[in-house]
């Protein structure tokens, strides 16, 4: 039976042998049919519902292949510092948060970046402290490699001046030992334990309401990295009948023993809700400045960044997930620790090939490969590693690489350099760092422009094309899933995700991209957002 069919659209399949269609028709959740109109107006009956698209452009669901759900989710309760333009108002609206707000509840946000600000210092505690003496603050900067906290906060967490750094982190200190309140990576930790968390059926509410704006994005699905709190919430959700997109779970490295134990290997689940790979950090941020790199910033000689997990330890992890069916994937910024990684990778594949394991069976990624070194550019090729990217970055960052890393920059944030050595790439946000808005990564990855500016993009040779941009965003992510017979393009028999847009974006003008509305967003063959007749 053929519930659905959409008539009269310039339909934008993504599939190379029937690129554009003007009519399809949906059976159970799948395409049943597609092609002309003629040929797909006998199959009407009393059941179906035809919807006239009048023209409308219809593309695959957009995929967002990095992100953090329950930081997102969040986020949209919390204090808005997304990169404000200066400390004050930083200050001021957690001043405003803070008299809305009793004494002893903790006040969050997310977003701030120094080097937006004009003397682009690290804050301190102290400028928390006068607007907010009784409330424990944390805030996140927006790489998410970095918090800023007062002193109430510190104490919280037990941090004074005499408090050691942890492995992997550091408790930025002034000329006399003492705590600014400025946490770098494993450092925050140790405070963002102490923040209450909701209940798993408060964390399923926030939930909803983020994934009502995400339909609105055109995102059909998500690849989420936070923690297994974040996985109980989305399956509440789905319980409640309330699950409206897809989503794979990545497995953060201090769950991995309890997923190994329980026998859970990549793929475990449905088409709703599966397992992905494990999650490793092997390095921090260009924010935070602890990317971990081969030469030091610029201006700060003995500043080479920071490892996260050493690469020793990487091989140990990445072999054993290997080992019982996890692939791995591995945050690397820096180009020595994209170097690194690509190591650890380079190593485990080897014992794959011992064991007679397809390459295809262990879908290893790299997150964010923001700069890599020129003798490290095709390696990811080489061993079959996808590159998960974020365009959106490249625009966010321009101006704070530009700073610190200078000419190195022709090979950052560069995904025309994998898919020009044949690596397979998947696009995504990183919200909240970036806004879950895939309209402005492929606008992002087209222009690499901000404002405008510059003129001709930000390394202009690292620009996209439309198709590529495109594919990024539906087919790369739906093969990192294991899901790209299914999923990433508009074909007979593959699932029904799909979304329409106000204009064609194969014509407009790029710069015009980010102004196209998301009308609907189908998924499973279900409107899960729809605004047009």
């Amino acid at each position: 039976m053929i519930q659905t069919i959409l008539l009269n659209g310039n339909i934008v399949t993504l599939d190379e042998r029937r690129p554009h269609v003007s009519a399809l028709a949906i059976s159970y959740g799948r395409i049943a049919a597609l092609g002309p109109g003629d040929d797909i107006k006998p199959l009407v009956d009393s059941n179906t519902a035809v919807v006239n698209l009048d023209g409308k452009t219809v593309l695959p669901g957009l995929a967002d292949a990095h992100l953090h759900w329950e930081a997102q989710s969040r986020a949209l309760r919390s204090v808005n510092v997304f990169e404000v333009p200066s400390k004050a108002l930083a200050v001021q609206r957690v001043a405003e948060r803070a008299s809305q707000t009793d004494a002893g509840e903790w006040i969050t946000g997310q977003g701030w970046a120094q080097d937006l600000w004009d003397d682009r210092a690290f804050p301190s505690k102290s400028d928390l402290d006068l607007v907010a003496p009784h409330n424990p603050v944390f805030l996140s900067a927006k790489s998410g490699h970095a918090a800023w906290v007062n002193s109430a906060a510190l104490t919280a967490a037990g941090i004074d001046d005499s408090t050691p750094d942890p492995a992997g982190g550091q408790i930025m200190r002034d000329a006399d030992g003492a705590a600014t309140g400025i946490l770098l990576e494993t450092a925050m930790d140790t405070v963002h334990d102490q923040i209450p968390n909701p209940s798993p059926e408060q964390l399923a509410d926030m939930m909803a309401a983020a994934q009502a704006l995400a339909l609105r994005s055109g995102i059909t699905m998500i690849h989420d990295f936070d923690e297994p709190s974040c996985l109980v919430a989305l399956q509440i959700l789905r319980e409640r009948g309330g699950l409206d997109f897809r989503v794979v779970k990545q497995i953060n490295q201090r769950w991995l023993d309890a997923a190994l134990d329980s026998g859970i290997r990549g793929g475990f689940g449905d088409d709703w809700i599966r397992i992905g790979a494990l999650k490793l950090f092997a390095d921090g941020a260009l924010g935070a400045k602890t990317a971990l790199m081969f030469e030091p910033y610029a201006g700060e000689p003995d500043n080479y960044g920071m490892a996260v997990v050493d690469k020793e330890e990487m091989v140990e992890l990445v072999s054993r997930a290997s080992r019982f069916g996890l692939p791995s994937s591995i945050h690397a910024i820096g180009d020595k620790a994209v170097h690194d990684v690509l190591d650890v990778f380079e190593s485990v594949r080897r014992e794959e090939a011992v064991r007679d394991e397809p390459v295809g069976n262990r879908r290893h990624r790299i997150e964010h490969v923001q700069i890599i070194h020129p003798q490290d550019v095709g390696r990811l090729a080489e061993l079959d590693i996808i590159a998960s990217m974020q365009p959106i970055h490249a625009i966010s960052d321009m101006t704070t690489a530009d700073r610190y890393w200078g000419a190195r920059n022709r090979y950052a944030y560069n995904p025309r350099l994998q898919l020009d050595h044949g690596a397979r790439v998947a696009f995504g946000s990183d919200a909240p760092v970036e806004p879950f808005d895939p309209l402005l990564g492929i606008h992002a990855a087209i222009t690499r422009q901000r404002n405008g500016q510059p003129t001709d993009g930000w390394y202009p040779e690292a620009r996209l094309d439309l198709r590529e941009s495109l594919l990024g965003f539906t087919q790369g992510p739906a093969y990192a899933a294991g899901m790209e017979d299914r999923l990433g393009k508009l074909s007979k028999g593959f699932l029904a995700d799909l979304i329409v847009l106000d204009g064609d974006i194969t014509r407009v003008k790029p710069d015009a991209i980010p102004d196209l509305r998301i009308l609907g967003t189908m998924v499973d063959g279900k409107w899960r957002y729809r605004d047009f007749d």
